[in-house]
């Protein structure tokens, strides 16, 4: 009995190899799309980490079904159709990942809502192009070997390091992030950061599509047994790490973290302003136990960015309202619209931190440097802005990119990283800050998630942002406008933390830092061990040549045709 239900399931799985890669036109395109959306349920704030199996097993079947009449993979036949196959995967992925992306273009629907297919459509479209590449350059190493995988896995690992550095660069939803988002087996990015995390995610849900040997009709187990003990590991050490006792705390420093929950439309109203300040002053001195009765027992208050429609430099009133509240002991650190100018030119404006205390704006601030393409700027400007293309945050002229140092020394606490919005995802940038410089004691990341309202967004935003804490082994601070703010420690477990959508006032010390981590040292150097040892074994599996007849594609695509093997 045991022997036929074998039987019938290796049956049923090599029916559906076959039908994967034998299909075409229309259908091959919705088995790409459909099964690239599947695995965006991988993501947060769903998580069905085991879901990426489906569009990693479908990938090795689908390039396995990118080849001519003569099977010449690396034709330009055989390629077309990899990187087509590559293309409706990454766009089912990056709809169903980033729809909520639309939600922006619909705070000011009045002057935007002809975007939402931008948005929606085009922009998933675009970056489909990158693991369409990434598909074209596996079937470059393609073979009939199981160690076809690892060709998958460099191919579409590579593309999605290069999504995160060309033309600005967007990491958003890495395929890596279905491990990321896992407390547990994203402890591994200490070793590997998040691109190593890509190449071991790819490589193991793939495994299953060899269960199947075309020429043998029977299931051949070792891969993906290697693949489940590989994860095991994985989990097995994050699990090890995540046993550590609860770390240390910086001496007398008590935060206290605002998520006000203002509406987006709101918060960019001038004539709300004084609303606006008082919203944060009450829930600034409100107070939350015994030992936090205001704001005077707290050391360090945060605001969250944007915190409020007006140039707080500019404005006298505002920053002496601010003196008082803060009273003789608090200082606060603030999300801030920054304006200069210099002689006669135009100004210039900056997203930026500034810092406060009972004497006014203090020197210490940064100015955002990795800018939101058509969000804060507008690329090719003099181009787009005559066909009537403009930012969504209306400044005149858009923000300007800040070229000041990426470590901030607030008095009173160690020094910090700060990440201003989405320079969260970033992890190259991150560590290439502190070329030079000492290594911080902690992370301030402080954004306004409220243009994308109760959507998948935020929460992909802050597993992200705490993956950098894994990496780096320090604390993270985030403060964001309508969640998700939290304190993490240098392993990602929340201190403290608020759901999205909701106004919160968080009290929390500041976790001391790990000791560096691998990834905070050298950089991207484990994810390139990763990567070469993927090209070696790429290499062999191409070279060696395995003569599995793949008579499968031979009946199905007439018997004159003789395949000995994928390349």
């Amino acid at each position: 009995m045991a022997a036929a239900s074998v039987a019938s399931a290796t049956n049923l799985f090599s029916s559906l190899a076959d039908r994967v890669a034998l299909s075409s036109g229309w259908r091959r395109m919705a088995i790409a799309c459909v099964s690239g959306a599947i695995g965006a349920l991988a993501l947060p704030p769903f998580s069905l980490v085991g879901l990426m199996v489906v569009p990693m097993t479908f990938a090795v079947w689908l390039i396995d079904g990118a080849c001519d009449s003569a099977g010449a993979g690396r034709s330009a036949a055989g390629l077309r159709t990899a990187f087509g196959a590559g293309w409706w995967m990454g766009l089912g992925y990056f709809v169903c990942g980033l729809w909520w992306v639309g939600s922006a273009v619909l705070v000011d629907a009045e002057k935007f809502a002809w975007a939402l297919p931008l948005a929606v459509i085009a922009l998933p479209a675009g970056l489909a192009v990158f693991p369409a590449f990434g598909f074209a350059l596996a079937r470059l190493l393609w073979s009939s070997s199981p160690l076809r995988i690892f060709a998958l896995a460099l191919g579409l690992g590579v593309s999605e390091w290069a999504r995160g550095l060309l033309f600005t660069g967007f990491p958003w939803n890495d395929i890596g992030m279905a491990f990321g988002a896992n407390l547990t087996l994203a402890q591994i990015a200490s070793i590997v950061g998040l691109h190593g995390l890509t190449f071991l995610t790819i490589a193991i849900f793939a495994a299953p599509a060899t269960l199947w040997r075309v020429a043998e009709k029977r299931p051949a187990f070792v891969p993906t047994i290697a693949a489940a003990l590989a994860l095991s590991l994985i989990a097995g050490f994050g699990a090890a790490r995540l046993a550590a006792p609860a770390s240390a705390t910086v001496a007398g420093v008590k935060l206290r973290l605002i998520q006000p929950n203002i509406s987006q439309g709101a918060s960019f109203a001038p004539e709300n302003k004084d609303a606006i300040l008082r919203h944060y002053f009450a829930m600034s001195d409100r107070p939350t136990n015994s030992a936090r009765n205001g704001v005077g027992d707290v050391t360090h208050l945060i605001w969250p960015e944007s915190a409020f429609p007006f140039i707080l430099s500019k404005d006298a009133r505002a920053r002496g309202d601010i003196a008082a509240l803060l009273g003789a002991g608090a200082t606060l650190i603030t999300g801030a619209a920054r304006m200069e100018t210099s002689g006669g030119d135009e100004p210039s404006y900056y997203n930026s931190i500034e810092v406060l205390d009972r004497d006014g704006l203090r020197p210490e601030r940064y100015d955002k440097q990795h800018l939101v393409p058509f969000g804060e700027y507008v690329p090719f400007e003099s181009v787009l802005e005559s066909a009537g293309v403009i930012q969504f945050v209306q400044v005149p002229g858009g923000f300007t990119r800040g070229s000041g140092p990426r470590i901030l020394d607030v008095p009173g606490l160690p020094t910090a990283t700060p990440l201003i919005c989405y320079e969260a995802i970033f992890p190259v940038e991150i560590g290439d800050a502190w070329s030079g410089a000492s290594r911080p004691g902690w992370m301030l990341n402080v954004t306004d998630d409220a243009w994308f309202g109760l959507t998948p967004g935020p929460y992909q935003h802050f597993a992200q942002a705490r993956l950098r804490a894994i990496e780096l082994g320090l604390p993270l601070v985030r403060v964001a406008n309508s969640g998700v703010s939290a304190v993490v420690d240098g392993f990602g477990r929340e201190i403290i933390v608020a759901p999205l959508g909701t106004e919160a006032v968080l009290d929390a010390e500041l976790p001391r830092p790990l000791p560096p981590t691998w990834q905070s040292r050298f950089g991207s150097v484990g994810a390139a061990i990763i990567g070469a040892a993927l090209l070696a074994a790429g290499l062999i599996g191409r070279l060696a040549r395995r003569d599995w007849r793949l008579h499968a594609w031979r009946l199905a695509r007439g018997a004159s045709i003789d395949y000995h093997d994928l390349t």
